[in-house]
């Protein structure tokens, strides 16, 4: 690509933007600074998150300086944008201990070597505004009756609990971010979400009166799942990008169960493979997409846990699964290919004979037997905590019987809690 607007243009990261062919040409001309804010809601980023991280990855690549603005003063206040209820409050001490986590998360998609990216919090220069003089100096750049058409205003003016003063704020307090990374960094350009266009408009009008200097904004579509549901968000609970929190192996099964629907526009938003060579299988009918979702999971763990974490994953994965050996010519810029069975999985085994399944062998024995539980009745509690899984679906009854049926290619996979793995292998043959 030419520059990094046609890059995100065709990747599908672009929902709106300001000024487009201005814009368009100030980044293929120039190498600018450029900011994307972050809420610190949090100690960990997930899924939800990933477009503008990998936005921010490309921006860099090609060159323009990143400010990774994370929002410990307006998380004290909550932006309304996209919700319907009121956020929970955090403490100052919570909102700091956030802040630190979220920036080294992301140290791992991002450089902050020489420069090439700064980490900033606005609590920094929220905290010491007074409160006259900002309303005196800031406030009257703004027209109530615009922000209250905004639609992130509005749909909490027709919630049942309504718009609150301090949410009323914070427009513009975002507004007074990006006009004070315009002094203080030179920012040209802010990106967020589709729901942030109101802020990132208001931004824009308020560096001109103040400044007299031309601001630009990109937003990102809001990204859902091809079954309508919002991306990140699961039957399990959110996937977050802290591998303690969703483990290496859970993250990269995530990416593996994409819907066929979903494979292509996925390699291209959370991946850096060429779209040249995405877009060659787009195409591909469904029953030739299994290794290609292979090739997404490896990718996207790769970037937020690392090469090793991603090949662990992978090699987990086809133990349990049996996942077959990839097409070289599957994706072929994949590091999957030059990689891939580099490390054998780590997961306990033992063997069972079919003698022995035969004749019955209840659940919470097995799981004392395989030492996922120091005891039968510790294996008890754990089922009846709903703690305990065969091939990832959770046992409801204690007294199940383990059959021959229970084993997936001779396989049964057994966790306890979350990263508790083992795996049995049936002995069919005398």
């Amino acid at each position: 690509m030419d520059n990094v607007f046609q890059e995100l243009k065709s990747r599908g990261f672009i929902e709106q933007t300001t000024h487009d062919q201005a814009l368009e040409s100030l980044l293929a001309d120039q190498k600018i600074s450029y900011y994307i804010g972050f809420d610190p809601t949090a100690d960990s980023l997930h899924i939800g998150s990933l477009v503008p991280i990998m936005a921010m990855a490309h921006l860099q690549r090609y060159g323009h300086k990143t400010v990774a603005l994370v929002g410990g003063g307006t998380a004290m206040i909550g932006d309304p944008s996209g919700k319907t209820e009121l956020r929970k409050m955090l403490s100052e001490s919570e909102i700091d201990y956030n802040v630190k986590a979220i920036g080294l998360q992301l140290s791992r998609f991002i450089s902050f070597e020489n420069e090439k990216a700064v980490l900033v919090n606005n609590a920094q220069w929220l905290k010491s505004l007074q409160y006259i003089f900002f309303l005196r100096d800031i406030g009257r750049c703004f027209s109530v009756n615009r922000m209250l058409k905004a639609e992130s205003y509005r749909m909490r003016l027709e919630s049942d609990e309504g718009l609150n003063f301090i949410e009323f704020n914070y427009m513009l307090l975002q507004a007074y971010d990006f006009y004070h990374l315009n002094k203080t960094h030179q920012c040209l350009l802010q990106l967020g979400g589709s729901d942030q266009w109101g802020n990132i408009l208001a931004g824009i009008d308020l560096i001109r009166r103040k400044s007299n200097t031309q601001g630009y904004g990109i937003t990102f579509p809001l990204i859902t799942t091809s079954s309508g549901s919002k991306m990140g968000k699961t039957a399990k609970g959110a996937i977050w990008l802290d591998k303690e929190k969703t483990s290496s192996y859970d993250y990269f099964q995530f990416w593996v169960n994409t819907d066929d629907k979903d494979v292509i526009r996925f390699l291209l938003l959370f991946t850096f493979l060429p779209v040249d060579e995405i877009n060659t299988i787009k195409d591909w009918e469904a029953e030739a997409l299994n290794p290609v979702k292979i090739v997404l999971a490896f990718e996207a763990t790769k970037i937020a846990h690392g090469e090793h974490e991603a090949i662990n994953a992978y090699s987990a994965a086809q133990e349990m699964f049996g996942l077959s050996d990839l097409p070289k010519t599957v994706l072929q810029s994949s590091a999957i290919h030059k990689q891939k069975n580099a490390v054998q999985s780590n997961i306990p085994k033992s063997d069972i004979s079919l003698e022995k399944v035969q004749k019955g062998i209840q659940v919470y024995e097995l799981f004392a037997e395989v030492g996922l539980c120091e005891s039968k009745s510790s294996a008890k509690r754990l089922i009846k905590q709903g703690g305990a899984y065969l091939n990832d679906e959770r046992i409801k009854d204690l007294q199940m019987i383990i059959k021959q049926d229970s084993f997936i290619n001779n396989v049964l996979k057994m966790r306890a809690g979350k990263k508790k793995y083992h795996l049995v292998h049936l002995q069919t043959k005398k």
